[in-house]
């Protein structure tokens, strides 16, 4: 105890700098287990992945994810947009992955078990360039 009592400056440092490793880590954790836009293509490419797109009606009219269904997280317990096969990985996507988190629960709780959320949403997925249609005439 006297030892860090004499050397409390390295062992201030010590932990700050311990916390600053770890804190990607944590913040990676409080996600949920989110998924980057690299991941959710490598699903849709090689897994078949459904991208299932929980924001409201007119959200999805202004741009969504090519390719996804809209089921808006309101409507997603009992909704027809979803697969059949609950072994299907689904990348759940809305705004920012704030809705998308809790839809995630939602289908979990269902038996969707490889359901995701894709992280920061549809605008990581813009950032990334990767394609967004809109149905908006």
């Amino acid at each position: 105890m006297s030892f860090l009592i004499e050397n409390w400056i390295p062992a201030v440092m010590a932990l700050v700098s311990g916390g600053m490793l770890l804190w990607p880590v944590l913040q990676r954790g409080s996600q949920g287990g989110a998924i980057s836009t690299g991941e959710a293509v490598r699903l849709i490419n090689r897994e078949k992945a459904v991208v299932i797109d929980v924001s409201e009606p007119a959200e999805y009219a202004a741009g969504h994810v090519a390719g996804s269904r809209s089921v808006p997280l309101a409507t997603l317990e009992g909704a027809n947009g979803l697969p059949s096969n609950k072994t299907l990985p689904l990348v759940v996507v809305c705004a920012t992955g704030a809705r998308a988190a809790r839809a995630v629960a939602q289908l979990r709780k269902a038996g969707h078990a490889n359901a995701q959320v894709l992280a920061g949403g549809l605008k990581a997925w813009r950032e990334a360039n990767l394609p967004v249609e809109s149905s908006k005439a």
